[in-house]
């Protein structure tokens, strides 16, 4: 789990880092679960958690060639993943959690991020939380 959620991440900031053009820009995608108040997750949102702070890092690090760094954080996602993990009734909870009624699809996701590596630039440091009102920091 460390090494999918959280090294794999810290060497792509790196080497994005060395090879992205000046002004260029990151994405990385962590979980709206950093900001939940629950149990039974510990070990993914645990080791999500790094990876926030990998981005933060790097906006400062990488700022002055114009690189910004971002992270997004959906909320529970509507994918085969998130079905083969979750129990019916965990995930009738996870529909009902956030204020919108649903669970995140992918197309709210990508148009976020779409934005952030082109016109939303200026944009940096920040994480996301994109998840219908799921959770909120």
């Amino acid at each position: 789990m460390s090494d999918i959620n959280s090294k794999v991440a810290y060497f792509f900031i790196q080497e994005a880092g060395k090879k992205v053009n000046n002004n260029g820009k990151i994405c990385t995608i962590v979980t709206s679960l950093l900001a939940a108040y629950t149990g039974l997750y510990s070990t993914y949102a645990g080791m999500k958690a790094p990876v926030e702070h990998f981005t933060r890092a790097a906006s400062k690090e990488f700022g002055p060639k114009g690189i910004s760094v971002t992270a997004v954080a959906p909320g529970p996602m509507d994918t085969p993943f998130f079905y083969g993990q979750e129990a019916d009734d965990a995930v009738a909870y996870h529909k009902s959690a956030s204020a919108l009624s649903g669970l995140t699809d992918i197309k709210d996701i990508a148009p976020l991020v779409e934005f952030l590596v082109t016109d939303g630039w200026w944009i940096t440091g920040q994480t996301i939380f994109a998840n219908g009102g799921y959770t909120t920091r």
